[in-house]
């Protein structure tokens, strides 16, 4: 079977120039915030990975299957219904910092909120940290 590559991958497209389209006013501040975090928990610049993520970070990753590829630690995308932030070591080992952190829904390594006025930013924080360093020490399929 044939290995089909990522669609999504890092692009030259500048992230302030993105971030500066964001709207309401209030997601563009929250994204902002957001921007904060993730560059202060990966010590990474943010890059562009298709048009509209914002990834920190980089790790190769490869499943039993045998495909494999190069995803970022961490990331977020504003969308029109919420802000999804990435958090690739999912949230089963997160269960305490989970029941603290507010008014959200998950995915696999989907985090969505609303905006960061619903959840606590100290929590947050936190989780950004712990999975963006565990997807670090692990590069592997998480």
């Amino acid at each position: 079977m044939a290995q089909t590559e990522n669609k999504t991958k890092p692009t030259e497209q500048e992230v302030d120039n993105f971030l500066k389209q964001v709207e309401p006013a209030q997601k563009q501040q929250d994204c902002l915030q957001i921007l904060a975090m993730m560059k202060k928990a990966t010590g990474s610049e943010p890059k562009m990975w298709g048009d509209s993520m914002i990834g920190f970070g980089q790790y190769h990753y490869k499943y039993a299957s045998g495909r494999e590829g190069d995803w970022f630690l961490t990331g977020f995308s504003p969308r029109k219904q919420n802000i999804s932030l990435y958090i690739m070591a999912g949230f089963k080992q997160y269960g305490e910092l989970m029941s603290k952190l507010g008014k959200y829904k998950t995915g696999k390594s989907c985090l969505y909120i609303n905006k960061l006025a619903d959840v606590d930013v100290e929590v947050l924080e936190k989780l950004i940290d712990l999975s963006a360093t565990y997807v670090e020490e692990n590069q592997s399929g998480c």
